[in-house]
């Protein structure tokens, strides 16, 4: 299912402004990620083979029926965006929304979910923030969070590819996902993905499953855990909330995308943006006992996470069954250190978007 359906010249929306804003009852200065919710949604539905009229309509409750086929066979992908504002202009900025678009298109091929026009994706977007400008956070380390999200509707329990979906958008001001360097737990028993499954698409059934090996780690006193390929449990891949990366003697190094892990947007940004600084990143194969072993020959000087949500996060231990490896913070982690600035930066409009990689509203 992957056919689009015809798309007149000029998109339109329907537009319903909500009565009552509820900005007043929020604390901008405190912003837990994932909380709170903007005024607006954005709303439309499958039907009859082709997308409806989209509308943006006040934020609210679903009414769904308790045999919508998502609850019961997992046809559900999203996206992660964040928009934030150019501390020079005031003008809003999002980040690479056509590159989430492209992404949220091979999610829903994979699901056997219909596609969706990239110019309504990124319009639906541009027309919620212009409503709900005002919840765009101006304190440091804080975005506007933008939710795409697709599942299935079809009122049925039979086992097929549904007829029906839905798309929604809501956005969320939001704070910092971690506020401090990270600890992980290696996996070493549980799988995220396997290969021909569907670990490349941001389907919400990869995170349901990930939830109990989370769960157990955070008892250990872990935040996270770093995911193994299904065979070996010896290749790094993931963390369950953003891709990965080490440095290794002069070489910055992340799993190579076979299949199995996220395509993720800050991913390839920060190696576009290391390597034409001149730093040799590599994207290949890479276990524990490459790490082990550089951690021995001391010349494993930085991890780190890298996501929309969690930006770029140090990550100052990683457990491996009875080795502890500790990365200190420090000078070591110079490389991080800039691309985080540089990438933050350009977002927030302070370094010129050399690469077009923003929309401005």
């Amino acid at each position: 299912m992957t056919s689009l359906p015809f798309i007149p010249q000029k998109i339109s929306f329907e537009i319903h402004k909500t009565k009552r804003s509820r900005i007043n009852e929020i604390d901008f200065n405190n912003l837990p990620f994932g909380r709170f919710f903007s005024d607006h949604m954005f709303e439309m539905d499958y039907q009859n083979g082709q997308w409806k009229r989209g509308v943006v309509k006040a934020y609210g409750k679903l009414e769904l029926s308790p045999a919508t086929a998502a609850l019961h066979y997992g046809q559900a992908i999203f996206e992660g965006i964040k928009a934030n504002r150019n501390q020079n202009t005031g003008e809003i900025l999002v980040f690479r929304p056509y590159d989430n678009a492209r992404r949220f298109n091979l999610s829903a091929h994979r699901m056997d979910m219909p596609e969706i026009d990239e110019e309504i994706f990124v319009e639906a977007i541009k027309e919620l923030i212009k409503l709900d400008h005002q919840w765009v956070p101006t304190t440091e380390n804080s975005s506007l969070y933008i939710r795409p999200v697709m599942f299935s509707t079809d009122d049925c329990v039979g086992v097929r590819t549904s007829e029906n979906y839905k798309f929604l958008i809501m956005t969320s001001p939001v704070g910092p996902y971690y506020s401090k360097p990270i600890k992980v737990v290696v996996a070493d028993k549980y799988v995220r993905a396997a290969d021909g499954g569907t670990g490349e698409a941001k389907a919400a059934g990869n995170y349901g499953g990930a939830m109990y090996p989370t769960s157990l780690a955070k008892k250990r006193g872990y935040d996270q855990v770093l995911w193994t390929d299904s065979r070996e449990h010896r290749y790094l891949e993931e963390i369950g909330t953003m891709n990965v990366f080490f440095v290794i003697g002069d070489e910055v190094v992340t799993p190579s995308l076979d299949g199995t892990i996220l395509r993720g947007i800050t991913r390839d940004s920060i190696i576009h943006l290391l390597s034409e600084k001149g730093v040799t990143v590599t994207e290949r194969r890479i276990s524990i006992d490459d790490l082990i072993d550089a951690q021995q020959k001391g010349i494993l000087f930085d991890a780190f996470g890298a996501g929309t949500a969690a930006t770029i996060t140090p990550i100052e231990e990683i457990a491996y069954k009875d080795t502890l490896l500790t990365i200190p913070l420090g000078e070591n982690r110079k490389h991080s250190i800039w691309v985080k600035s540089e990438l933050e930066a350009i977002k927030r409009g302070i370094k010129p978007d050399v690469h077009n990689w923003l929309v401005k509203i």
